[in-house]
């Protein structure tokens, strides 16, 4: 089985054997397993085979590069502030002074230390062992879940499906995302996508081809090649053949349509399509936003409001909720604009009960989007706060937080049958920002939150290889906003029994790592403002993640451990990164609840400094399991709550298991299920 299924399926706690069972070698691995990373099968240990040890070893790490600081921690602590500077500006010196980045660099100081033999606390990693044929199966159901998902997918998502549809081992029956269809279709140029597609979205596919072909975000200035020239040409035909000709959704990007048609040279073939060019390049605007605008500036909002509603759909309407309430003069002009809305779209409504439900107190509103599957930030800047003209007091806010969230119960309520939820799922989030999330073991959806133990510090690590550089940083918040860096840059004089960081590795192009020990007890005593610690990777040398290769994660260790830097016992999750970007932002701390908090987000630009733009607006995305999260997603979506997982056709939880035919069980790996739930799709 190729390594990219074994891989995905690893991430949801399962394991792989192609080979016939051997009792000999199942008892022995599966010792092996339990002593070297705390993997306890629970299903399927008969099929354990020895090949699962190695594979174990290249997912969760055993021969890890070591850190500038190889006795890290004690030997960090034992040096003075002027010891560790002096250390790190000699090293500097070696690599980027003289320009040898040939071996990876250790102290000079540090003393060497002995090791205590491991009698770390750890918790075991559960697992189950599946045959071949139950695995293929196991990734069919998986790849039909995300196809009905109309979320975008997240990198790992989409090349789980591409490899299974190019090998012939899946066959979509429906595709309810319209970003999954293009991209397949511009992978294999397999014009039969184009039913998922109207004529307006030429331009989605043109720009996902000029970015994943031609590395350019800018459609406005294209240079295909004349094999796509004619393949665009072919699907504008195809989509004008079927009749699928939205010319007002065409006229809301007229420029771009009329640069792309160009650009091709397109030549109409029939009627239809000679109407539509000669509209595109004729000079009356018909577009829907054109008299939506027209009548919001006559102060017409039920108008514009129904402008949206017949001609683009009540799902617009909620889109463009926020502009049309704060325009509203009279109060039930927000009744009026709340009925043409639709109440049917889970996932539109979930965004807006997030976005009205967290409020922080920042003056400039911070916008963020993903494009690209990267996260986009925009703050605001002086000039554009004064000029904004759309501001919802906070009793708007209020009222529409409350009505939304009516709407969202009244739309998912009785969706699903007898459900037992477990009180844990209260802390996992909904799968609601795939696209900019990278995939591995023990990785969570955005906002996931995991109580800390007492008697545990957390262990960040990153390490790498193909490329001289890259930082892990921790950036402390503070309730207002402010923020707090913890990095290569200031942490000689700040090294503690609270943070604790490994020394900046820079000569690591054959192998490099970096750690941070924070005791969140310890952080608090001596860091009483802040709220939250949000930990970053970032390329220092300048490179995107995707052009090497990098893995992080994290360990729960104890606050005395064994002085094994990496120790793949104490693993909690260990993921690639390798986005197209310079910059990640990977988990968070709460300070106040004690809390591990989930990020895994790709942060788009090419920023390879932490620190130097604000992380405020991340809040949003650590309390949102506050406003919704899969234990209330799932009681909202029940007709009953059991009390007992006997009595349910659905339970949704990590540790019960099914207890007769026929129950469908949810994990909080099962973040394909949820979306394809999330998207009107039913369980059964």
């Amino acid at each position: 089985m190729k390594d990219i299924y074994r891989n995905y399926l690893f991430t949801k706690g399962i394991l792989v054997s192609d080979g016939a069972p051997e009792p000999r070698e199942a008892f022995e691995t599966l010792f092996s397993l339990a002593r070297y990373f705390a993997i306890r099968v629970t299903d399927g240990a008969v099929l354990a085979r020895r090949e699962h040890i190695s594979y174990c070893q290249k997912m969760l790490g055993i021969s890890v590069p070591e850190p500038f600081y190889r006795h890290f921690p004690d030997s960090v602590r034992q040096l003075s502030s002027d010891q560790l500077l002096f250390d790190q500006v000699l090293h500097y010196v070696r690599t980027y002074g003289l320009g040898d980045f040939s071996e990876p660099g250790h102290s000079v100081l540090e003393e060497s230390i002995e090791r205590d033999a491991f009698r770390e606390d750890v918790e075991p990693k559960e697992f189950i062992i599946i045959d071949g044929k139950a695995a293929a199966e196991k990734l069919r159901e998986t790849a039909s879940s995300l196809m009905d998902s109309s979320r975008p997918l997240s990198d790992s998502q989409y090349q789980l499906v591409l490899s299974l549809i190019r090998e012939g081992l899946f066959k979509p029956g429906s595709i309810a995302s319209k970003n999954t269809a293009v991209m397949l279709m511009n992978d294999t140029r397999d014009l039969s996508y184009a039913r998922y597609m109207s004529l307006s979205d030429v331009i989605r596919a043109v720009t996902d081809l000029n970015y994943r072909e031609y590395g350019s975000e800018d459609i406005r200035k294209l240079n295909l090649k004349n094999r796509d020239r004619r393949y665009v040409a072919s699907l504008i035909d195809e989509l004008i053949r079927s009749g699928r000709i939205d010319t007002e959704d065409c006229f809301e990007k007229r420029d771009r349509w009329a640069g792309l048609l160009h650009h091709i040279h397109y030549r109409a073939f029939d009627e239809a399509g000679e109407k539509f060019v000669n509209a595109i390049r004729g000079g009356e605007n018909v577009s829907v936003y054109s008299a939506f605008e027209k009548a919001m500036a006559q102060g017409d909002i039920r108008k514009a409001c129904d402008i949206l509603r017949e001609r683009k759909g009540p799902g617009e309407v909620l889109r463009k909720l926020d502009y049309m309430v704060s325009r509203s003069a009279d109060p039930s002009d927000t009744d009026y604009i709340l009925e043409c809305a639709d109440t049917s779209n889970l996932l539109i409504l979930i965004q807006l009960m997030v976005r009205y439900g967290i409020r922080y107190p920042l003056r400039r509103r911070v916008f963020a989007f993903t494009r690209f599957g990267q996260s986009t930030v925009h703050q605001e800047t002086e000039d554009e706060m004064n000029a904004r003209k759309s501001v919802l007091s906070l009793g708007q806010q209020q009222y529409l937080s409350e009505r939304i969230t009516r709407r969202f119960r009244d739309a998912i309520g009785g969706r699903l049958g007898r459900v037992y939820i477990d009180p844990a799922m209260k802390d996992v989030g909904l799968p609601l920002a795939q696209a900019s999330q990278q995939g591995g073991y023990g990785v969570m959806n955005t906002s996931s939150r995991i109580h800390l133990p007492e008697g545990k510090k957390i262990r960040a690590f990153t390490y790498w290889e193909k490329v001289n550089d890259i930082d892990l940083s921790v950036i402390g918040l503070t309730e207002n906003g402010d923020q707090v860096e913890f990095s290569w840059r200031t942490m000689a004089d700040n090294q503690s029994d609270a943070v604790t960081y490994s020394g900046d590795q820079t000569s690591g192009y054959k192998g490099g790592s970096e750690y941070y020990d924070i005791d969140p007890d310890s952080v608090r005593i001596r860091y009483p403002s802040l709220r939250y610690m949000v930990f970053c990777d970032n390329v220092y040398s300048q490179m995107n993640f995707s052009e090497c290769v990098c893995t992080a994660g994290y360990m729960l260790r104890d606050r005395r451990d064994s002085g094994e830097v990496f120790e793949p016992r104490t693993v909690k999750s260990s993921f690639a990164i390798n986005c197209e970007s310079t910059f990640a932002y990977l988990f968070a701390l709460d300070l106040e609840r004690m809390d591990f908090v989930w990020l895994n987000m790709a942060r788009s630009g090419s920023e390879h400094v932490a620190g130097r733009s604000s992380l405020f607006y991340l809040v949003r995305y650590i309390n949102t399991t506050d406003i919704i999260n899969m234990h209330s997603f799932f009681a909202d979506a029940a007709t009953e709550i059991c009390d007992s997982p006997q009595d349910a056709e659905v339970i949704v939880s990590d540790s019960v298991p099914a207890s007769r035919p026929g129950q469908i069980i949810v994990r909080s790996t099962d973040s394909e299920k949820v979306m394809a739930l999330m998207s009107g799709k039913k369980l059964f």
